[in-house]
């Protein structure tokens, strides 16, 4: 019960992850922008930092809940298995709370010292440039925990069926 449990957390947050990145985002941004709105990436980008706060978040304190289970369940699972696992529920809370409480929290702090709508602001402004490096950092950020949430996600499910 507990691994069945734990699987349908993580496949809920690698759902959640999914749909952000291929839904939510994109279209904040291009229902915004299709209004002709001079401020449009700074409205879309709120929602989307705001969105993805909760999905960092929650992938933070899901792996760290994972790997407190994992430990309970430890004689149910081989050691290679159960220790691709813990690599992977660290990978997530690792990049979680690295795009979570630094990447973002950057980004944040440069969009504040801007004091005008990121749209406004010339491309080739240094804060600018380091707003896209770390837009850049929280894409792959995500990316590489949905990649080991799907990794341990897949461990899961074999387990499951033995």
């Amino acid at each position: 019960m507990i691994s069945l449990a734990r699987f349908a957390l993580l496949a809920a947050w690698l759902g959640a992850a999914l749909f952000f990145g291929a839904v939510v985002a994109p279209a904040a941004f291009g229902v915004l922008r299709s209004f002709g709105l001079p401020n449009a990436s700074e409205i879309a980008g709120s929602i989307v930092t705001r969105t993805l706060g909760v999905i960092n978040v929650a992938g933070f304190a899901i792996a760290l809940l994972l790997l407190v289970t994992a430990l309970l369940r430890r004689q149910a699972q081989s050691r290679l298995s159960l220790l691709i696992e813990f690599v992977c529920l660290g990978v997530i809370a690792l990049t979680t709370a690295v795009g979570h409480w630094w990447i973002a929290a950057r980004m944040r702090a440069l969009r504040a010292a801007m004091e005008l709508p990121i749209d406004q602001i010339a491309a080739a402004d240094a804060r600018r440039v380091e707003f896209n490096a770390l837009h850049g950092y929280s894409v792959k950020a995500l990316g590489i925990a949905m990649i080991a949430g799907l990794l341990a996600l897949v461990l899961m499910g074999r387990n499951l069926r033995h």
